[in-house]
């Protein structure tokens, strides 16, 4: 099977991303105003996704399509018929329900069966020829797991080996939030319409969507007319943020940057953020660290400034600082806490991240010049809740996080999301597997404090270090292959995407 995690999003997928549940809605209102009907928008949808597939398998002879009760239904009503009208077999699997079909859904139905299509009971044998499967179970109105007979055909789908094409969503994600609460279509295509929804971005998405293709069936000039919650970022972005330095430019010009942590034992997390911080173009980093950690930072990277960690130290660096940067490897012991107490007061930009956010967890404040980096767990313990609560509604509890802590938030993970607190919504449309290794975490935290040294906003500094960091990773991962990646292959690769109008 291809692994779907190394292939970025095409350039044709747009950077407006829009929440699930405001669809219904829109849909109707931009048929309204642009003198459609919903069927009209489900018979493009039908042909777009027929499209897709017929590029993508143009040898499929049996197509399987599965049909549930909902919209999704209808469009798989569609292909199903188009198929039939190019000379491809089709067998056509529906859900049974006590509800009635919605309009749109019922007439596409018909078009089928009076097309001279057959509607077979879900739970028959399956052709043995099948070589490519059509998801039209499950759509953007799920917001549970699948129930049991929807579960059993989606099985069914993930065991057969012939690729699936997915509508709109694939059967039991949740495109509100890109969870999967259940069993769920591992598709090798989806083809979504109108507006590209977050759950296809965040959380296990990746897991399940395969190639994304994006299909606005027509509503282009409306969509430009609504205001989307999210924006979705990836490297094409990046020299929009990272403009090129003027030639009289001198290292005072791009920031004083402090990093404290490393704590007995993790030398290796404050070195793998401050060596990021000068990669991403940092004036000058100045680590404060343990006293035993000194020489070796000062061995591995000569351009660090490196002190011991004492009250005087710290003092006379928050006077010198233009940003600091406390949590890689900090620890939660005195050592640690006193610092923290101390940085907390800092006025100028600040990143908190690691051992700093559970630190804050245990005596909450609220700050606006801060930006918090949360893995899902440190998210968690923010939250006084448990992982598979923020795993569930990710965007839910970076909004909490940012609503009870201030500032900008960073909730990592697969669609990293950047949330601040002036309402803007990020998604970093970037990664892959290979970032799941020690480290990676304090790399991102060097990026991200380095551009605020080089001025730039929260949220702007937090979007565009998530890309930095990702598209260095991606482009290791493209050439050598996901496994075995390290933060510091990362670091290294940083270079070419600090500076992005360099051809």
């Amino acid at each position: 099977m291809t692994d779907h995690n190394l292939k970025n999003n095409a350039a044709s997928i747009p950077h407006q991303v829009w929440l699930a549940d405001w669809l219904p809605r829109a849909e109707k209102e931009a048929a309204d105003a642009l003198g459609l009907t919903l069927y009209e928008l489900m018979l493009r949808a039908g042909e777009a996704a027929f499209q897709v597939a017929l590029r993508a398998y143009p040898n499929s002879r049996h197509w399987l399509v599965l049909c549930g009760c909902g919209n999704n239904g209808g469009d798989g009503y569609v292909v199903a018929r188009l198929a039939q009208a190019a000379g491809i077999a089709v067998t056509l699997l529906a859900q049974e329900s006590d509800k009635p079909l919605p309009e749109e859904a019922d007439t596409a139905r018909t078009a089928w069966l009076n097309a001279g299509g057959a509607i077979h009971c879900a739970d028959i044998p399956w052709p043995a020829d099948i070589d490519l499967i059509i998801d039209g179970l499950l759509g953007t109105g799920l917001n549970s797991a699948p129930r049991e007979a929807a579960a059993r055909l989606i099985d069914c789908a993930n065991r057969h080996p012939a690729p699936a094409v997915a509508l709109d969503v694939p059967s039991g994600l949740l495109a509100q939030t890109g969870a999967v609460p259940g069993a769920a279509i591992h598709a090798n295509h989806t083809v979504t319409f109108i507006a590209l929804k977050l759950g296809l971005l965040t959380g296990k998405a990746r897991d399940v969507v395969g190639k994304l293709h994006y299909h606005a069936l027509g509503l282009e000039s409306w969509l430009q007319t609504q205001p989307a919650p999210v924006t979705r970022f990836d490297a094409r972005q990046l020299a929009g943020w990272l403009p090129p330095r003027r030639p009289t430019a001198h290292k005072g010009d791009h920031g004083r940057l402090v990093i404290i942590g490393g704590d007995r034992g993790t030398a290796g997390a404050i070195r793998m953020a401050a060596e990021a911080a000068l990669r991403a173009g940092a004036g000058l980093v100045r680590v404060l660290t343990r006293s035993e950690h000194i020489g070796p930072l000062l061995t591995a990277r000569a351009e660090l400034m490196v002190h011991e960690l004492t009250p005087e130290s710290l003092e006379e660096s928050l006077q010198w600082a233009d940003v600091v940067a406390i949590g890689p490897g900090l620890g939660q012991q005195s050592w640690g806490k006193k610092a923290l107490r101390k940085v907390e007061n800092f006025r100028k930009p600040m990143l908190w991240d690691a051992d700093a956010l559970n630190l804050l967890a245990n005596n909450p404040d609220k700050r606006q010049n801060r930006i918090l980096t949360p893995h899902p767990g440190e998210a968690a313990r923010l939250l006084n809740c448990t992982v598979a609560q923020v795993e569930n509604d990710r965007l839910a509890a970076a909004e909490r996080i940012v609503r009870r802590y201030g500032g900008c938030v960073v909730l990592k993970g697969a669609g990293s999301l950047i949330v601040s607190n002036d309402g803007h919504i990020g998604i970093a449309d970037v990664g892959n597997p290979g970032m799941a290794s020690g480290g990676m975490g304090d790399v991102l935290s060097g990026i991200i404090a380095a551009l605020l040294a080089q001025k730039l906003s929260l949220r702007d500094a937090a979007s565009a270090g998530c890309v930095a960091h990702g598209a260095a990773a991606d482009a290791l991962a493209r050439r050598y292959g996901a496994r075995g990646m390290l933060a510091g292959d990362v670091i290294n690769a940083l270079y070419a995407f600090v500076n992005p109008t360099v051809s």
